[in-house]
C-alpha cells in the first residue's frame, strides 16, 4: 500500500509541473504577440510621421488581420498628459479616461518641434479552465522625428 501512495504523490507532482509549464507557455505566447503588435504600431507611426487618419486606418487594419482583441485601461503617471485610446478598430478614438477599455493607447509628445509617440498595448494571462487572471501592458516609444502637419 505504501508504494501506491508514493506513486500517486509522484503522479500529482508531475501534473503540477505540467500545469506550471502550460501557464508559463501561455504567458510567453501572449506577451510575444503583444510585443510584435506594439513594434508594428511603432513602425507604422514612424513611417507615416505621426498618428493621422491614414496611419490609424493602417494600424486598425493590422490589428484586425492579426486577430488582436485584448483591451485594457489607459493610464498615465502624470495627470496632465493627454493620452488617446482606440475604442473600436473602425477608427473611433477618444481622450482616454479611466472608465473605458481600449485596444491600444497612444500619446504624442512634442518638444522643440520634434515629436515622439508612446504606445501601449495589452496582453492577457488567461487559462482555459480558470479564465482571465490578469491583464498586462506593453509600452513602447517611437524614435524622435519631425512631425507632419496632418496629425490629428
Amino acid at each position: 500500500m505504501r508504494e501506491v501512495s508514493g506513486t500517486t504523490w509522484t503522479f500529482q507532482l508531475i501534473i503540477l509541473f505540467i500545469l506550471i509549464f502550460a501557464c508559463f507557455l501561455t504567458l510567453v505566447l501572449n506577451y510575444n504577440k503583444a510585443y510584435s503588435v506594439k513594434n508594428e504600431l511603432l513602425t507604422i507611426i514612424e513611417k507615416y510621421e505621426g498618428v493621422n487618419e491614414e496611419s490609424l486606418d493602417i494600424m486598425n487594419n493590422y490589428l484586425r488581420s492579426t486577430g488582436y482583441k485584448t483591451k485594457g485601461k489607459c493610464s498615465s503617471e502624470n495627470e496632465h498628459d493627454t493620452i488617446f485610446g482606440v475604442l473600436t478598430l473602425d477608427g473611433q478614438y477618444e481622450k482616454a479616461n479611466s472608465s473605458n477599455y481600449y485596444y491600444y493607447c497612444f500619446q504624442e509628445n512634442d518638444s522643440n518641434n520634434l515629436v515622439y509617440y508612446n504606445v501601449t498595448v495589452f496582453y492577457r494571462f488567461n487559462l482555459p479552465v480558470l479564465g482571465e487572471i490578469a491583464t498586462f501592458r506593453v509600452n513602447g516609444r517611437t524614435n524622435t522625428f519631425k512631425g507632419s502637419n496632418d496629425r490629428f
